[in-house]
């Protein structure tokens, strides 16, 4: 184990698996394949509602009905109710590549052409299919669908372009369509009987009447490539959407028989599914470009337009870095997109605006892509201005002017920064004052050049005069960094100089050489050390004021692709193409920890509380999140968790845990810690911070209701007890009579009758069986000094329930001359008593455990007064509970203290 574990994986929405869609009730819902894990999203707003757990291999295939999910993987098939996994089959032999809902059955069919038959209903863990067919010949399935009104028939297309008709029940081959030469890619059963799509790669649809194997009509894509989704309207509209590999979607009208729109940016690279809504004029697209698009139909020229959307980076990340406290994380990737990802809800990450991209795009003609900016290679942030005017400056691949972006709008800001318009060359660096009014930019040709932030205007360049040239620098400028009293600001050139400037004059203060070609710098501002990656693979820390070296780390075998400091200075990580992340100890100067991940590291950040690490790889298309162990484990040893010099190997984090997760509409911090549910004897949890309580995150009504019992009842009480009604309401059924009295039937007056005469006999079973429950959790518990089941149960008693568990407890007659060994009431209230301490001792459900004890002494203080010994126990509690409460309060006081202090200083 070693400082950072895997947490999770952001930033992933869907890949090159069809979707799925349910509907369970009033809702939709569209579950997603994100490599060995799905989600799955609320269709009303795109917003994540449940993802499940990580699977031995990326997921191939994908169906469901309403609650169950079936992941096919490899060669088995994983059957979920929601994000537990109920069945696992694997009677395949081969890759599983397409799954169909059949009614109560599952059709799953393998690269070989083998075709099983499962029941998911009758036995949820049945291992073995209820059916098996074998496709003849060379035929390769594609596609498989289920025309309508077709009973127990399912029609599959190849890639070697005919198409079959199979009846699953008798396990013949009915029909075989020739085809059009041209592979199969998709087909869909049309509103209209025995009418079907077929899509070609091609690019060419096909509609056909499978019934007399003839062709209706076809359709051709306008862009080359093929098509690889289909989907019918049934609102109403005869429409036929297709999407193609180029990312395009074309709408066809059915009776026209005619092209009527196109949506030529639908995505950035194939369509992989598309759906029309039952009844509604919304049409639902996913992409290889991680994103899933809803459009509506509702303009008066009949072309669609965006609805709502979610989207990740289409291509891997290149720079990253966390922003507003360890909340968000800025991302930059290859696909020139610029995004904000939120750690605690997905639903908040969104990409920043560049103004009217798919607007400027149709106006001159062009593709989104080509109007975009080029990919970001570098970026710097101020958080103090973000309410004032743009916080955010990047700078691109080839670009010789620099960008501003304002994070509190989440657009590109309206400055376009060009430093040295006389000779521009491409901006290499950049960086933001600590103040958030200045950025600084260095240039190919080894210009430094200050900008205002607020107006865009240049406040002067940093000119070598030593040098004989016009520059700062010979050669590329690879960094630059400001100190925080904007006093001095350091440049490093790719030639191995690195020089220190007066802030204001702009005069040269210091330089040396390093005597390697520098790759990288970063500034850690508070100890003002400066750490320096060359080429020769060897990290030097500099000390700026005295301006000489001051430790230097050796240990990667491959280029080093980013470093940064821990938000104290202690910690200095770097990363490498070696595939490894190495912590190394600043004061110590030593390396503390090494991990070795698959996919090479290529940039990451360290959270401001130091307790998320983000990380992006090559070839990864989302941010992963890792855990600081040493936030939580309650250690403050390094060595006990830190590997040294060992590297450990270890996976990268998934989307999901093991176990999977479910998303109701809550905040998910991940830095709060599980809480542990396995407490030992009086043993504090190391998850619980010393001398401090933990509260039982009851909602608030629940345990003050406790204490306010005896008011809620009174309040509660009938005022008049009921009147019996003048006449029976009129959807009674009831008899006509000849004197006028309501007369009801038999069986109703037999159930009335049994209701009024039974109520008491059923509350008091009721009240017997919920008794014992509560007797045996709590001496099992008792048993074992391990009492987290008996808490779990009791917070989920309603305040009433609970009150009436302590007042089954309560010594009816007293009998004193019955043993108390031999009393149960008193056994119980002792038992009682040892929980109280326990849990006072442990310092847990602090707020709910008061309330209880009120509770308890309230009902049975009389009965502790009178026997010895319950009066001991009664003393032990009030000892314990004395002590807690006297550390709780000097806390409390020396908080108020400072406050106090604080409130009445003059600044």
């Amino acid at each position: 184990m070693g400082i950072f574990e895997p947490y999770r994986a952001i930033g992933y929405i869907t890949n090159s698996v069809p979707f799925s869609v349910q509907r369970l009730g009033t809702e939709t819902f569209v579950t997603v394949s994100v490599g060995k894990a799905f989600q799955v999203y609320n269709c009303a707003k795109l917003n994540l509602v449940l993802v499940g757990p990580q699977l031995p291999k990326k997921i191939r295939a994908l169906a469901s009905y309403r609650e169950y999910t079936f992941a096919a993987y490899g060669s088995d098939i994983a059957v979920f109710k929601r994000a537990h996994q109920v069945a696992n089959w694997s009677s395949h032999n081969a890759k599983v590549n397409l799954l169909l809902l059949f009614g109560d059955h599952i059709l799953s069919v393998d690269i070989n052409g083998n075709m099983f038959m499962w029941h998911f209903k009758r036995n949820e863990d049945s291992p073995s299919p209820v059916g098996q067919v074998t496709l003849e010949g060379q035929f390769s399935p594609s596609c498989i669908m289920h025309p309508d009104t077709y009973l127990n028939k399912v029609m599959l297309g190849s890639l070697e372009g005919s198409l079959e008709l199979w009846n699953i029940s008798s396990k013949k081959k009915l029909y075989e369509f020739k085809g059009w030469n041209s592979s199969v890619c998709c087909c869909v059963s049309s509103p209209a009987l025995d009418v079907v799509a077929i899509g070609c790669a091609d690019g060419k649809v096909h509609v056909h009447n499978i019934r007399y194997d003839q062709e209706l009509f076809s359709f051709t894509h306008s862009t080359r490539g093929s098509v690889t989704a289909l989907s019918f309207s049934s609102d109403g509209q005869p429409l036929l959407a297709s999407g193609g590999s180029s990312g395009v979607i074309s709408i066809w009208n059915l009776e026209k028989r005619r092209l009527q729109s196109v949506i030529r940016e639908a995505h950035d690279s194939s369509i992989v599914s598309l759906h029309f809504f039952a009844n509604e004029p919304v049409l639902m697209s996913s992409s290889t470009d991680n994103s899933i698009k809803m459009w509506i139909f509702d303009t008066t020229d009949g072309d669609p337009r965006l609805l709502r959307f979610r989207s990740g980076h289409s291509a891997p990340p290149l720079c990253i870095r966390f922003y507003a406290n360890g909340r968000h994380i800025l991302s930059a990737g290859q696909d020139r997109a610029f995004r904000l990802f939120s750690v605690i809800q997905d639903q908040q990450s969104r990409e920043l605006s560049q103004r009217h991209v798919a607007k400027r795009a149709k106006k001159l003609k062009l593709k989104e892509e080509e109007i975009k900016l080029k990919p970001v290679i570098g970026f710097d942030c101020a958080e103090i201005r973000e309410r004032d005017w743009c916080n955010v400056v990047t700078c691109h691949v080839d670009t010789p002017q620099a960008y501003v972006w304002r994070l509190q709008n989440f657009v590109l800001g309206e400055h376009i920064l060009k430093p040295c318009p006389e000779n521009p060359t491409p901006i290499k660096a950049c960086a933001i004052s600590a103040c958030g009014n200045f950025a600084f930019l260095g240039t190919e040709g080894g210009w430094i050049e200050r900008f205002n932030l607020q107006s865009g205007a240049s406040r002067g360049s940093y000119l070598d005069k030593k040098e004989g040239r016009n520059a700062a620098h010979i050669g590329e400028v690879v960094g630059l960094a400001c100190d925080s009293t904007n006093t001095h600001v350091i440049s490093a050139g790719v030639g191995g100089d690195i020089k220190v400037w007066n802030f204001k004059e702009r005069d040269l203060k210091s330089r040396w050489e390093i005597g390697s070609s520098v790759v990288k710098i970063v500034y850690h501002r508070v100890n003002g050390l400066l750490a320096v990656v060359t080429d020769d693979l060897v990290i030097r820390l500099f000390d700026i004021v005295a301006s000489r070296m001051v430790r230097k780390f050796e240990g990667h075998t491959d280029r080093i692709t980013d470093l940064s400091f821990s938000e104290d200075g202690k910690w200095l990580l770097t990363s490498s193409m070696d595939g490894s992340l190495r912590i190394w100890d600043v004061i110590l100067a030593r390396q503390i920890d090494a991990l070795q991940v698959d996919a090479s590291i290529t940039a990451f950040s360290i959270s401001p509380n130091m307790d998320i690490l983000a990380t992006t790889h090559v070839d990864q298309n989302g941010v992963y999140l890792w855990v600081n162990q040493l936030m939580f484990s309650g250690s403050s040893n390094v060595d006990t968790l830190a590997s040294g010099k060992d590297i450990v190997n270890v996976k990268l984090p998934s989307v999901s845990s093991t176990e999977g997760m479910e998303f109701e509409d809550r905040n998910e911090n991940p830095s709060k810690p599980p809480e542990s549910k396995d407490l030992s004897g009086f043993h504090i949890s190391s998850q619980q911070i010393p001398d401090l309580i933990t509260l039982s995150l009851l909602p608030r009504s629940q345990w003050q209701s406790l204490v306010n019992l005896d008011i809620i009842k009174a309040r509660n009480k009938p005022i008049e007890p009921p009147k019996k009604p003048e006449k029976a309401p009129f959807f009674l059924p009831s008899l006509p009579s000849l004197s006028g009295e309501i007369l009801f039937k038999p069986s109703e007056s037999a159930n009335t009758e049994r209701a009024e005469k039974g109520v008491d006999n059923e509350e008091h079973k009721k009240s017997d069986i919920t008794s014992s429950q509560f007797l045996q959790i709590l001496e099992s518990s008792s048993e074992v000094q391990n009492f987290s089941a008996f808490t779990d149960y009791i917070k989920g008693l309603s305040p009433s329930t609970l009150d009436l568990e302590l007042r089954m407890l309560q010594i009816i007659d007293d009998d004193e001359r019955q043993e108390p060994e031999k009393r149960p009431e008193l056994i119980s209230i002792e038992l009682l008593l040892d929980y109280f301490i326990h849990e006072i001792t442990c310092r847990n459900n602090f707020e709910f455990i008061q309330a209880s004890i009120r509770l308890f002494l309230k009902i049975h203080g009389e009965t502790i007064r009178c026997q010895l010994t319950l009066q001991e126990k009664a003393r032990k509690l009030l000892d314990i509970q004395s002590s807690v409460w006297q550390g709780l309060d000097k806390i409390f006081q020396s908080s108020r203290c400072m406050v106090t202090f604080l409130s009445n200083s003059q600044f």
